[in-house]
Parts: C-alpha cells; sequence; structure tokens
C-alpha cells in the first residue's frame, strides 16, 4: 500500500483525506450550502488539475451544459434503459474483499423509478464541476451506469458544523457510525470509482475527489486494496471483478416549474437564491444559513405589509427577536443547528399570526433567477419544463414518473402544517359573482369579541366619569380610596396625611361609538349599514367599513374593516342610521354615528373611543343633544387587539356558519 511522504503532491491536505500520493477526497453532504462553499475554497485554494465527480460519464454533457445556465435551476434526468431482472445482477466482485455476506435484494418493481442529477446551486458536486469549468480544470466522471439506479443515504449531522469545524475533523467523527452499503449495486459503484481514481493518478498530479460522506471510506479501502505494487500471490487474494457498465438512454434535461423548486434545492429556494446574490455581488456568503432566516422574516413582513396595510399587524424588531428565538428553540428541540423550513414557519405562526406564516411559507420558495416560462411546456430557452412533486415529477408530455436523486442528501421528513392558504383570484371572482344581496349576516366568533370589547370601554369609560369626580380630605379614621400622595406632600408642612375619595358613577351607559380611522374618507369605507341583535347579548350596530365583496375570502364569506362603529346596548330597534333623515345634517362618517348615538341614547353620557379627544365640533353636537362625551384614548388598548377587532367577516347566509372556520384566517 503507497502512504504519502515529504513528496507528496498534496502537502496541505491532510492524511486522513489522501488517498496516495496524489488523490485528495472531499467527503461531502449533499444538498448542503454549506459544503458547497467548502468545496469552492478547496478548488480556490490548492491548485488541482483534475476533480472527479461521482457521476456516471453519460450525464457529463447535459450537466455541464446545464452547469453553464446557472443560476437558473434545472434537472437532468436518466429515462430507462435496458436493465436486467434484478438490481446489480449484470456485475459483482469478491466477497472476500468485503467480508460481508450479501444481503437479500428486495424485489423488482414493476415500475422502476428514473435517476436524476438537480442542478442545484448549493450541491457539493454541482459547485465542484461549477467552479473546475470556472478554473478551467479536467472533469473526471467516474461513477458506475446502472440502469436503475438505487440511492444510498442515512441520517447525518447537521452539515452546519463544518462551518466551525474542518472537513478531517467532521469526516473523523462520523467514520465510527458509517456502516457498509448493504446492496450490491453501491457496493460495485465503489469499486468502480476506486479503479477510475487508480487510472486517474497516471496521468494527472493533483487530483480531488469530491464524494458522498457514506462512500468515502469504502472507496479508500477499495482503493488500497486494488494497489499495483502488491505481490501477485497477495493480489490474488483480493482480486476484484471489476462490475461492468449497464445500457443506459442518455439523460434528458427539463426546466422546472418554479412552484416546486422546494423539491429540487438542498437548501430552501430562498437561501439558494442569497448564495447566489452574495455570489454575483461578491459578498461575504459564510453565514448565510444563518442570516438568511432573518433575510426571509424580513422579507415576509415586507409582503405582509404590502397585502394587508394597514390592517397587517406591526411586525416589530421585539417580536422578530421572539420568533428567531422560537426558531433556535425547536432547532434544538429536533437536534439542529440550523432550522427546517417547518420549524419557521411554525415559529412565525405561533409568534405573528397565520397570515405572516403563510408570507414565510411563500417567500421561502421564492427563486429570484428562474427562467420565465409559458407556464405549460417549454422555457423562454426551449427547454421542456417538469414539475416536480415527492419522489415524483410530471413531464412535458403529461407523463408521471417516480425519481430517485443521484446526489442523495439526509433522508427527509415530510410534515403537514395547517395554515390558511390564500384564495386564488379566480375562486375570488366566482365567489363575488355567487354573492346573493339579500342574504348577509355577522360571523359569531368575532361578535362575541368585538362585545366583549365593547363592554371593557363601558368599563374603561366609568372608571373616567368617576376619576372626574374624586376629591382629597384629611385621614380620620379611613384610608377610603387609597393614600393621595400628591396632596400629602403638598401639605407636609401640616404633617397630614391625605386620602382619595372617589364616589361611585351616577347613570348607566348605553351608547359607545368607535372611530378606528378618524378623519374617515367616504371613498374607502363605502360600506353603511345598520344591523339589529339577534339576541340579548348583542349591542345594535351602525357602522361604516370596506366593501367586504372586495375581500372574498371563501365561497360566501367576504372580510371588511371597520372605520367607525355605534354600539346601542340594551339592543333597540332603530331606522336605518344611514338612511334617518334626522341625521342629513351632519357632514362627515363620523359625525353621523356620533348623531345617532346622541338621538338613541337614554343616558347623559355618550362613550367616545378614538385616538385622539373630540374636537370642538364633536362637542358641539354633543351639547346640541344635551349630551355630554366620555372620551376613552384608542391608544389604551392594544394595537394588535385593536387590528384583530377591527376586521369583520361578512356572511351570505347563516348556513355559511357551519363552514366559515375553514376559510377565515387571522392576522
Amino acid at each position: 500500500m503507497s502512504t504519502p511522504d515529504s513528496s507528496s503532491s498534496l502537502p496541505s491536505v491532510p492524511d486522513l483525506l489522501r488517498m496516495g500520493d496524489r488523490i485528495a477526497v472531499l467527503p461531502v453532504i449533499h444538498g448542503s450550502g454549506q459544503f458547497a462553499l467548502t468545496v469552492r475554497r478547496w478548488l480556490l485554494e490548492e491548485e488541482y488539475d483534475c476533480v472527479a465527480l461521482p457521476l456516471p460519464p453519460s450525464f457529463r454533457d447535459q450537466v455541464e451544459s446545464a452547469v453553464l445556465d446557472l443560476p437558473s435551476p434545472s434537472i437532468v434526468i436518466q429515462p430507462h434503459g435496458i436493465y436486467s431482472d434484478a438490481p446489480g445482477e449484470a456485475s459483482s466482485w469478491s466477497e472476500s474483499a468485503w467480508e460481508e455476506d450479501d444481503d437479500d435484494e428486495d424485489d423488482f418493481d414493476m415500475v422502476q423509478p428514473v435517476s436524476y442529477v438537480p442542478i442545484d446551486p448549493c450541491q457539493p458536486v454541482i459547485m465542484a464541476i461549477r467552479a473546475a469549468m470556472g478554473e478551467h480544470i479536467a472533469r473526471a466522471y467516474v461513477d458506475l451506469e446502472t440502469d436503475p439506479f438505487w440511492p444510498y443515504s442515512s441520517v447525518m449531522p447537521d452539515p452546519y458544523a463544518v462551518r466551525h469545524v474542518s472537513p478531517e475533523r467532521f469526516a473523523a467523527a462520523l467514520l465510527p457510525g458509517i456502516t457498509r452499503p448493504p446492496d450490491e449495486q453501491t457496493r460495485n459503484r465503489i469499486v468502480h470509482m476506486a479503479h477510475r481514481l487508480r487510472q486517474l493518478e497516471q496521468r494527472c498530479e493533483k487530483i480531488l475527489f469530491v464524494t458522498s460522506v457514506l462512500h468515502w471510506p469504502w472507496v479508500r479501502e477499495a482503493y488500497h486494496l486494488m494497489d499495483d505494487d502488491a505481490e501477485a500471490d497477495d493480489r490474488s487474494a483480493t482480486q476484484m471483478v471489476l462490475p461492468e457498465h449497464d445500457d443506459v438512454q442518455p439523460p434528458v434535461r427539463y426546466a422546472v416549474d418554479p412552484r416546486t423548486l422546494t423539491f429540487l434545492f438542498g437548501e430552501l429556494p430562498f437561501i439558494t437564491g442569497l448564495y447566489e446574490r452574495a455570489r454575483s455581488e461578491l459578498e461575504d456568503d459564510e453565514d448565510l444559513q444563518i442570516d438568511g432566516v432573518k433575510e426571509l422574516l424580513i422579507a415576509a413582513r415586507s409582503s405582509y405589509r404590502s397585502e394587508l396595510g394597514n390592517r397587517a399587524r406591526n411586525v416589530t424588531p421585539l417580536l422578530l427577536s421572539k420568533c428567531l428565538q422560537y426558531i433556535r428553540n425547536l432547532s434544538l428541540i429536533h437536534r439542529r443547528m440550523t432550522p427546517d423550513l417547518v420549524t419557521i414557519v411554525t415559529a412565525a405562526q405561533q409568534i405573528l399570526g397565520d397570515q405572516f406564516a403563510v408570507h414565510v411559507a411563500e417567500n421561502a420558495n421564492d427563486y429570484p433567477y428562474v427562467d420565465p416560462f409559458d407556464g405549460e411546456s417549454a422555457t423562454s430557452m426551449g427547454l421542456p419544463v417538469a414539475t416536480l412533486g415527492i419522489d415524483q415529477a410530471r413531464l412535458a408530455d403529461g407523463e408521471t414518473v417516480s425519481m430517485v436523486n443521484r446526489l442523495p442528501g439526509p433522508p427527509m421528513t415530510w410534515r403537514t402544517l395547517q395554515l390558511q392558504r390564500r384564495p386564488r383570484t379566480n375562486d375570488k371572482q366566482r365567489w363575488a359573482y355567487q354573492w346573493n344581496p339579500y342574504s348577509q349576516c355577522s360571523y359569531p366568533p368575532e361578535d362575541l369579541r368585538i362585545e366583549n370589547f365593547r363592554t371593557r370601554v363601558f368599563e374603561r369609560a366609568k372608571a373616567i366619569m368617576g376619576n372626574d369626580l374624586a376629591r382629597t380630605e384629611k385621614f380620620t379614621t379611613s384610608v377610603k380610596d387609597g393614600i393621595d400622595i400628591r396632596d400629602t406632600l403638598r401639605h407636609w408642612y401640616e404633617k397630614e396625611i391625605y386620602v382619595k375619595v372617589i364616589p361611585p358613577s351616577r347613570g348607566t351607559l348605553d351608547a359607545c361609538v368607535m372611530l378606528f380611522d378618524s378623519p374617515a374618507d367616504p371613498r374607502d369605507y363605502p360600506w353603511r349599514t345598520t344591523w339589529f341583535a339577534e339576541h340579548e347579548t348583542e349591542s345594535t350596530l351602525a357602522l361604516f367599513a370596506t366593501d367586504f365583496r372586495r375581500e372574498m375570502v371563501g365561497p360566501g364569506i367576504g372580510l371588511s374593516v371597520y372605520g367607525g362603529a355605534l354600539f346601542l346596548y340594551p339592543p333597540i330597534i332603530i331606522p336605518d342610521v344611514w338612511l334617518d333623515p334626522r341625521l342629513d345634517f351632519t357632514e362627515t362618517l363620523e359625525e353621523r354615528l356620533l348623531a345617532a348615538a346622541c338621538l338613541h341614547s337614554n343616558s347623559g353620557q355618550i362613550v367616545l373611543l378614538s385616538a385622539l379627544p373630540p374636537g370642538a365640533g364633536f362637542r358641539r353636537l354633543a351639547r346640541r343633544f344635551k349630551k355630554h362625551l366620555v372620551h376613552v384614548p384608542l391608544g389604551s388598548f392594544s394595537d394588535e387587539q385593536v387590528k384583530q377587532l377591527r376586521m369583520v367577516h361578512v356572511l351570505n347566509g347563516s348556513e355559511v356558519r357551519s363552514y366559515a372556520e375553514e376559510f377565515i384566517r387571522k392576522i
């Protein structure tokens, strides 16, 4: 067996990652952006004259053509060729070299999966090809031609560890847990790759072999068993029968439907796009694996605000930091260093609500460097389009095929997440067309929330009214409603203690006007109506709001946003506020609601909930009806709560209540 010495042509490569004097091995985890950066760094820091790749020669032309078109992604699929009745039957090699019995092969399926190579910028092997072509380094495709192809993968540690640990230490830590390949085809591939490396070192001085971390120790073992320097009788004891290539069909390159890039890329499409942006703009991309999560949340916040406008909750830096902390904790629970998509979306849903989580999921699948296509059969470059799914694809001719990855990463676990998806434009138009204008009702859970809020506003107003009547007096026998520190300090020279006396509020409150947007533009709030209570716990409600028919969220379900509302409790029957001629003297929407409250209230006080105190015009209007306004600041309530309460879903009949929950999303 040859050993590295002082004359080795790879002095900077650790002994663990050498095979002979001319071959450096870089074990990688497929589909990892962090290992892709490691491959690029190795190729740029050391001068190699050949890069050996774990792909068969038949893929060379299509893969390298696709790499030249990066960052536009694509996929190279090898159709079925002529294959034997059982996988790996065409060839074998001496069992004594492995000292392990062959396992029983699985039954041969009637429908065999096709194999493919993902042209993914964050795929280490694709990065090796890309960097080698850029540096004009020769490429050698050393894998065995197989049909069908049977992938071999296993659960592995988070590849982010290689960011802080050298590749040789990472590989050495995994070495005790790497099992010998159980299937014959993988063993044949390993022998063939070792044989091809032996051939390459006869004509190349410095070779970099990029291979899976699961194959690395066994390729190394097979390589040393083929040592040409062994004596003839020793060679006969370990003589291997070299496997033969299967007859295969030429691979075909396809473009990928941008909506299905998640099934192609090893990293999230958004993160992959950040890697490509950093590459094109010469930015630092060492920490994109983690910093990309922050950028994803910020991008989701922008699209979330763009869609919802003033209905969107205030996504503050504090909430984003809480979301990141939640993501970190969930990742640690799952024993990962970097989060997956489900972890990110779950944290966003729990901290910032369903609609923000939907934007996070949509932005995570956003890859900016896609080739535009007509949506059916071909891209602008003439490539047929494949629509990917879980281990399958629908090709341009409509055929659906099962697929296996030639560069498989760790096994994926697909999980479901309950999110209310955004309805399509065609569905919204159809629902609006089918709306019956003579049947409308509210959504009971929202009625309950807004009535509870109205009760809280009444209680807050009563407390304000009591505070207006409060007085202080000297302490005698009781502290009354508490010690008045201000008056006690003011009269400190008297050596007396002053206490508060807050008399109970007199009268009752039965009218509340809530102005969420004041001054309100009538063009923004065209829907104005008066609703009557369905039972005694509800108020009579008059409101102005946005047009619910412009925001259909489900069949028979429209979404509107309050601009202002009048609540009369206990409920009474009144004329429609917006058609009552007695209120025609008012000029604005707010004045009409306030005048209606003064007209129909039996109390001497009207509760006004607004951001600013009532002006002189509002007070003159109240005096006209001999009423007094009790102002409750809108800012004394949570901004998130107010935004939730402003949303009102209008149902096209009481029967819609049976399924409305399936379509109504919370902000």
